[in-house]
Protein backbone atom coordinates (compact mmCIF):
# COMPACT_ATOMS: atom_id res chain seq x y z
CA UNK A 1 0.00 0.00 0.00
CA UNK A 2 1.13 3.37 -0.77
CA UNK A 3 2.13 5.94 1.64
CA UNK A 4 0.53 9.21 2.03
CA UNK A 5 3.58 11.60 0.70
CA UNK A 6 4.02 9.07 -2.55
CA UNK A 7 -0.28 9.86 -3.08
CA UNK A 8 1.02 13.50 -2.56
CA UNK A 9 3.41 12.96 -5.25
CA UNK A 10 0.69 11.32 -7.84
CA UNK A 11 -1.91 13.98 -6.66
CA UNK A 12 0.12 17.14 -6.58
CA UNK A 13 2.26 16.54 -10.17
CA UNK A 14 -0.14 16.56 -12.44
CA UNK A 15 -1.98 19.61 -10.93
CA UNK A 16 1.74 21.41 -11.25
CA UNK A 17 1.76 20.32 -15.09
CA UNK A 18 -1.69 21.25 -15.49
CA UNK A 19 -1.78 24.40 -14.16
CA UNK A 20 1.96 24.97 -14.93
CA UNK A 21 0.87 24.68 -19.11
CA UNK A 22 -2.64 25.74 -18.84
CA UNK A 23 -3.06 28.98 -17.12
CA UNK A 24 -2.89 32.08 -19.45
CA UNK A 25 0.08 34.99 -18.78
CA UNK A 26 -1.32 38.26 -18.20
CA UNK A 27 -1.40 41.36 -20.82
CA UNK A 28 1.94 42.75 -21.39
CA UNK A 29 3.76 44.90 -23.89
CA UNK A 30 6.29 43.38 -26.01
CA UNK A 31 7.43 46.48 -27.73
CA UNK A 32 6.96 50.54 -28.21
CA UNK A 33 8.95 52.30 -30.98
CA UNK A 34 10.37 54.42 -30.89
CA UNK A 35 12.98 54.47 -28.26
CA UNK A 36 13.62 57.84 -27.77
CA UNK A 37 11.85 61.48 -26.88
CA UNK A 38 13.15 64.53 -26.57
CA UNK A 39 11.73 67.28 -24.01
CA UNK A 40 9.15 69.84 -25.97
CA UNK A 41 8.70 67.75 -28.91
CA UNK A 42 5.15 65.75 -29.75
CA UNK A 43 6.64 62.38 -30.08
CA UNK A 44 4.09 59.40 -31.57
CA UNK A 45 4.84 56.16 -30.10
CA UNK A 46 2.92 52.80 -31.40
CA UNK A 47 3.41 49.94 -28.82
CA UNK A 48 2.58 46.22 -29.69
CA UNK A 49 1.26 44.29 -26.84
CA UNK A 50 0.81 40.54 -25.58
CA UNK A 51 -2.12 39.14 -24.65
CA UNK A 52 -4.07 42.27 -24.65
CA UNK A 53 -7.62 43.37 -26.07
CA UNK A 54 -6.94 47.01 -26.90
CA UNK A 55 -10.25 46.72 -29.06
CA UNK A 56 -12.70 45.61 -26.51
CA UNK A 57 -13.53 49.17 -25.28
CA UNK A 58 -13.10 50.81 -22.19
CA UNK A 59 -10.85 53.95 -21.50
CA UNK A 60 -7.12 53.18 -21.30
CA UNK A 61 -4.58 55.95 -19.82
CA UNK A 62 -0.44 55.50 -20.36
CA UNK A 63 2.11 57.54 -18.69
CA UNK A 64 5.85 57.47 -18.79
CA UNK A 65 7.44 58.01 -15.25
CA UNK A 66 10.62 58.16 -14.06
CA UNK A 67 10.55 57.49 -10.46
CA UNK A 68 7.70 59.20 -8.36
CA UNK A 69 7.32 61.57 -11.60
CA UNK A 70 5.16 61.00 -14.49
CA UNK A 71 3.23 63.03 -17.12
CA UNK A 72 0.26 61.44 -18.73
CA UNK A 73 -0.39 60.57 -22.73
CA UNK A 74 -2.22 63.41 -24.54
CA UNK A 75 -4.02 60.69 -27.12
CA UNK A 76 -4.26 57.17 -27.46
CA UNK A 77 -5.07 55.52 -30.87
CA UNK A 78 -6.51 52.14 -30.48
CA UNK A 79 -5.45 49.87 -34.05
CA UNK A 80 -6.44 46.67 -32.91
CA UNK A 81 -6.74 44.33 -30.32
CA UNK A 82 -2.52 44.25 -29.67
CA UNK A 83 -1.25 47.62 -31.07
CA UNK A 84 -2.23 51.07 -30.20
CA UNK A 85 -0.28 54.80 -30.64
CA UNK A 86 0.68 57.21 -27.74
CA UNK A 87 0.80 60.87 -28.51
CA UNK A 88 3.16 62.88 -25.83
CA UNK A 89 4.24 65.84 -25.20
CA UNK A 90 7.10 65.83 -22.53
CA UNK A 91 7.78 68.66 -20.13
CA UNK A 92 11.02 69.73 -19.18
CA UNK A 93 12.51 67.15 -16.57
CA UNK A 94 11.72 67.81 -13.32
CA UNK A 95 15.95 67.37 -12.76
CA UNK A 96 17.67 68.61 -15.40
CA UNK A 97 21.14 67.41 -14.17
CA UNK A 98 20.20 64.13 -15.10
CA UNK A 99 21.20 62.97 -18.92
CA UNK A 100 20.07 59.36 -20.94
CA UNK A 101 17.18 58.82 -18.51
CA UNK A 102 15.26 55.62 -19.28
CA UNK A 103 11.51 56.40 -18.48
CA UNK A 104 8.72 53.17 -17.90
CA UNK A 105 5.52 53.11 -20.06
CA UNK A 106 2.13 52.60 -17.51
CA UNK A 107 -0.86 51.77 -19.17
CA UNK A 108 -4.49 51.01 -17.60
CA UNK A 109 -7.00 48.81 -19.29
CA UNK A 110 -10.31 47.69 -17.98
CA UNK A 111 -8.57 44.12 -17.62
CA UNK A 112 -5.38 45.96 -15.49
CA UNK A 113 -2.33 47.54 -15.74
CA UNK A 114 0.51 46.85 -18.04
CA UNK A 115 4.19 48.28 -17.52
CA UNK A 116 7.02 48.15 -19.85
CA UNK A 117 10.12 49.16 -17.13
CA UNK A 118 13.26 51.43 -19.20
CA UNK A 119 10.58 51.89 -22.39
CA UNK A 120 12.14 55.30 -23.83
CA UNK A 121 14.97 56.96 -23.30
CA UNK A 122 14.95 60.56 -22.68
CA UNK A 123 17.96 62.75 -24.09
CA UNK A 124 19.15 66.22 -24.81
CA UNK A 125 18.15 67.44 -20.91
CA UNK A 126 19.12 70.58 -20.38
CA UNK A 127 18.54 74.51 -19.23
CA UNK A 128 16.65 76.07 -16.20
CA UNK A 129 14.19 73.96 -15.16
CA UNK A 130 10.40 76.78 -15.17
CA UNK A 131 8.03 76.35 -13.07
CA UNK A 132 5.39 75.23 -15.21
CA UNK A 133 7.22 72.82 -17.19
CA UNK A 134 7.56 71.19 -13.25
CA UNK A 135 4.04 71.51 -13.09
CA UNK A 136 3.42 69.33 -16.09
CA UNK A 137 4.96 66.30 -14.39
CA UNK A 138 2.82 64.69 -11.81
CA UNK A 139 3.25 63.09 -8.46
CA UNK A 140 -0.02 62.01 -7.55
CA UNK A 141 -0.24 58.34 -6.75
CA UNK A 142 -1.03 56.45 -10.09
CA UNK A 143 -4.31 54.47 -9.54
CA UNK A 144 -4.48 51.56 -12.48
CA UNK A 145 -7.21 48.95 -12.46
CA UNK A 146 -6.85 45.60 -10.36
CA UNK A 147 -5.45 42.85 -12.57
CA UNK A 148 -9.03 40.82 -12.09
CA UNK A 149 -7.94 37.59 -14.00
CA UNK A 150 -6.33 34.83 -13.02
CA UNK A 151 -3.14 34.37 -14.95
CA UNK A 152 0.49 34.29 -14.86
CA UNK A 153 2.57 37.40 -14.66
CA UNK A 154 4.02 38.83 -18.24
CA UNK A 155 7.73 39.10 -18.14
CA UNK A 156 9.49 41.30 -21.17
CA UNK A 157 12.55 39.19 -20.73
CA UNK A 158 10.88 35.72 -19.97
CA UNK A 159 7.34 35.43 -21.80
CA UNK A 160 5.47 32.24 -22.24
CA UNK A 161 8.74 30.61 -20.74
CA UNK A 162 8.48 31.67 -17.02
CA UNK A 163 6.45 28.80 -16.65
CA UNK A 164 10.19 26.76 -16.30
CA UNK A 165 9.84 28.38 -12.97
CA UNK A 166 8.05 25.35 -11.94
CA UNK A 167 10.19 22.86 -13.24
CA UNK A 168 13.75 24.09 -13.21
CA UNK A 169 13.82 25.70 -9.85
CA UNK A 170 11.93 23.09 -8.08
CA UNK A 171 14.70 20.07 -9.21
CA UNK A 172 17.28 22.10 -7.52
CA UNK A 173 15.55 22.45 -4.02
CA UNK A 174 14.91 18.74 -4.49
CA UNK A 175 19.04 18.14 -5.15
CA UNK A 176 19.71 19.87 -2.47
CA UNK A 177 17.21 17.94 -0.49
CA UNK A 178 18.25 14.92 -1.39
CA UNK A 179 22.33 15.87 -1.14
CA UNK A 180 21.12 16.46 3.07
CA UNK A 181 19.49 13.34 3.18
CA UNK A 182 22.13 11.40 2.02
CA UNK A 183 24.69 13.39 4.62
CA UNK A 184 22.17 12.48 6.97
CA UNK A 185 22.90 8.26 6.40
CA UNK A 186 26.41 8.67 5.30
CA UNK A 187 26.57 9.75 9.39
CA UNK A 188 24.74 7.16 10.47
CA UNK A 189 27.06 4.72 8.71
CA UNK A 190 30.32 6.45 10.12
CA UNK A 191 28.56 5.96 13.80
CA UNK A 192 26.74 2.29 13.19
CA UNK A 193 29.05 0.51 10.16
CA UNK A 194 25.59 -0.53 8.96
CA UNK A 195 26.06 -1.00 4.99
CA UNK A 196 22.39 -0.74 4.61
CA UNK A 197 23.03 3.01 5.16
CA UNK A 198 25.87 3.83 3.12
CA UNK A 199 23.27 2.17 0.09
CA UNK A 200 20.49 4.66 1.17
CA UNK A 201 23.10 7.61 1.16
CA UNK A 202 24.71 6.62 -2.19
CA UNK A 203 21.06 6.06 -3.76
CA UNK A 204 20.73 9.47 -2.69
CA UNK A 205 22.97 11.03 -4.30
CA UNK A 206 22.09 8.98 -7.37
CA UNK A 207 18.72 10.51 -7.75
CA UNK A 208 20.00 14.25 -6.82
CA UNK A 209 23.16 14.12 -8.91
CA UNK A 210 20.20 12.89 -11.72
CA UNK A 211 17.59 16.07 -10.35
CA UNK A 212 20.54 18.01 -10.75
CA UNK A 213 21.79 17.16 -14.27
CA UNK A 214 18.04 17.89 -15.10
CA UNK A 215 18.26 21.34 -14.12
CA UNK A 216 21.29 21.80 -15.66
CA UNK A 217 19.14 20.89 -19.13
CA UNK A 218 16.47 22.61 -18.21
CA UNK A 219 18.55 25.90 -17.04
CA UNK A 220 20.32 25.48 -20.41
CA UNK A 221 17.08 25.79 -22.15
CA UNK A 222 15.66 28.58 -20.54
CA UNK A 223 18.64 30.46 -21.17
CA UNK A 224 19.42 30.19 -24.65
CA UNK A 225 15.63 31.95 -24.77
CA UNK A 226 16.09 34.62 -22.16
CA UNK A 227 20.11 35.08 -22.66
CA UNK A 228 20.90 34.07 -25.86
CA UNK A 229 22.68 30.98 -25.56
CA UNK A 230 22.68 27.58 -23.85
CA UNK A 231 25.65 28.21 -21.07
CA UNK A 232 26.68 31.70 -20.56
CA UNK A 233 29.33 31.01 -18.30
CA UNK A 234 27.40 32.84 -15.45
CA UNK A 235 28.73 32.57 -12.28
CA UNK A 236 25.54 30.32 -10.59
CA UNK A 237 26.06 27.97 -13.77
CA UNK A 238 29.04 27.39 -13.38
CA UNK A 239 29.02 26.82 -9.84
CA UNK A 240 26.43 24.25 -10.02
CA UNK A 241 28.32 22.21 -12.64
CA UNK A 242 31.30 22.36 -10.68
CA UNK A 243 28.85 21.12 -7.73
CA UNK A 244 27.59 18.32 -9.61
CA UNK A 245 31.24 17.27 -10.75
CA UNK A 246 32.13 17.26 -7.42
CA UNK A 247 29.19 14.33 -6.54
CA UNK A 248 30.90 12.80 -9.99
CA UNK A 249 34.10 12.55 -8.00
CA UNK A 250 31.99 10.38 -5.29
CA UNK A 251 30.82 7.73 -7.55
CA UNK A 252 34.16 7.62 -9.18
CA UNK A 253 36.13 7.62 -6.00
CA UNK A 254 33.19 4.51 -4.66
CA UNK A 255 34.34 2.31 -7.63
CA UNK A 256 38.15 2.81 -6.88
CA UNK A 257 37.29 0.72 -3.56
CA UNK A 258 37.20 -2.99 -3.44
CA UNK A 259 36.82 -3.47 0.03
CA UNK A 260 33.48 -2.80 1.16
CA UNK A 261 33.87 -1.38 4.28
CA UNK A 262 36.92 0.93 3.55
CA UNK A 263 34.07 1.92 0.09
CA UNK A 264 31.58 2.74 2.88
CA UNK A 265 33.81 4.81 5.35
CA UNK A 266 35.54 6.80 2.35
CA UNK A 267 32.74 7.22 0.89
CA UNK A 268 30.77 8.60 3.17
CA UNK A 269 33.30 11.01 4.69
CA UNK A 270 33.70 12.48 1.01
CA UNK A 271 30.14 12.97 1.07
CA UNK A 272 29.80 14.48 3.83
CA UNK A 273 32.75 17.62 2.67
CA UNK A 274 31.24 17.13 -0.91
CA UNK A 275 27.66 18.86 0.63
CA UNK A 276 29.85 21.41 2.89
CA UNK A 277 31.81 22.57 -0.37
CA UNK A 278 28.45 22.29 -2.82
CA UNK A 279 26.48 24.50 -0.64
CA UNK A 280 28.60 27.05 -0.68
CA UNK A 281 29.48 27.03 -4.11
CA UNK A 282 25.65 27.16 -5.24
CA UNK A 283 24.02 29.33 -2.44
CA UNK A 284 26.80 32.24 -1.03
CA UNK A 285 29.15 32.41 -3.97
CA UNK A 286 27.29 33.42 -6.83
CA UNK A 287 25.84 36.11 -3.92
CA UNK A 288 29.35 37.75 -4.19
CA UNK A 289 28.90 38.46 -7.75
CA UNK A 290 26.83 39.83 -10.61
CA UNK A 291 24.40 37.11 -11.71
CA UNK A 292 21.92 36.77 -14.91
CA UNK A 293 20.12 34.55 -12.21
CA UNK A 294 17.57 36.04 -9.70
CA UNK A 295 19.16 36.09 -6.39
CA UNK A 296 23.10 36.89 -6.96
CA UNK A 297 24.70 39.72 -7.42
CA UNK A 298 21.87 42.19 -5.68
CA UNK A 299 19.52 40.87 -7.88
CA UNK A 300 16.46 39.57 -5.60
CA UNK A 301 14.99 35.65 -5.79
CA UNK A 302 11.41 34.90 -5.87
CA UNK A 303 10.14 38.30 -4.97
CA UNK A 304 7.43 40.25 -6.78
CA UNK A 305 8.96 40.51 -9.72
CA UNK A 306 9.59 36.97 -10.53
CA UNK A 307 7.29 35.18 -8.09
CA UNK A 308 3.63 36.60 -7.89
CA UNK A 309 0.61 35.38 -5.90
CA UNK A 310 -1.04 33.54 -8.76
CA UNK A 311 2.16 31.89 -9.47
CA UNK A 312 2.79 30.45 -5.50
CA UNK A 313 0.17 28.72 -5.92
CA UNK A 314 1.82 26.58 -8.56
CA UNK A 315 5.51 27.04 -7.39
CA UNK A 316 5.50 26.08 -3.56
CA UNK A 317 3.40 22.76 -4.68
CA UNK A 318 6.09 22.01 -7.50
CA UNK A 319 8.61 22.34 -4.82
CA UNK A 320 7.16 19.59 -2.43
CA UNK A 321 6.13 17.37 -5.35
CA UNK A 322 9.60 17.33 -6.80
CA UNK A 323 11.40 16.70 -3.50
CA UNK A 324 8.55 13.61 -2.44
CA UNK A 325 9.19 12.44 -6.00
CA UNK A 326 13.08 12.55 -5.42
CA UNK A 327 12.37 10.49 -2.27
CA UNK A 328 10.12 8.18 -3.96
CA UNK A 329 12.89 7.47 -5.95
CA UNK A 330 15.52 7.07 -4.17
CA UNK A 331 13.91 4.92 -2.05
CA UNK A 332 13.26 2.34 -5.33
CA UNK A 333 16.66 2.86 -6.06
CA UNK A 334 18.03 1.82 -2.96
CA UNK A 335 15.70 -0.96 -2.69
CA UNK A 336 17.55 -2.55 -6.12
CA UNK A 337 20.72 -1.51 -4.83
CA UNK A 338 20.18 -3.58 -1.40
CA UNK A 339 18.83 -6.61 -3.94
CA UNK A 340 22.14 -6.26 -5.94
CA UNK A 341 24.38 -5.83 -2.60
CA UNK A 342 22.32 -9.37 -1.36
CA UNK A 343 23.05 -11.69 -4.30
CA UNK A 344 26.56 -10.34 -4.28
CA UNK A 345 27.02 -11.58 -0.91
CA UNK A 346 25.30 -14.64 -2.05
CA UNK A 347 27.65 -15.41 -4.47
Amino acid sequence: MLSWWKWAVILIMPYVILMGFLIPLGQGIVQMSPGTIKPGQFTEFKITGYNTKFASGGEIRAWLKHDDWHVQSQKIEVLNAREATLSFILPTFVDSTLSNVDLSLVMDTPDGPLVLPSAVNLNNIKGVIASESIANWSEDKLSPHIESNFNYPFRNVLGETIRNTYFHVPLWFAMVTLFGASVYFSIKFLRNKNIADDIRAESLVLVGVLFGILGTITGSLWAKYTWGSYWSFDVKQNMAAISLLIYGGYFLLKKSITDPDGKGRIGSIYNIFAFAISMPLIFIIPRRFDSLHPGNGGNPALGTQDLDNTMRLVFYPAVIAYILLGLWIAQITNRIKLIINKLNLSN
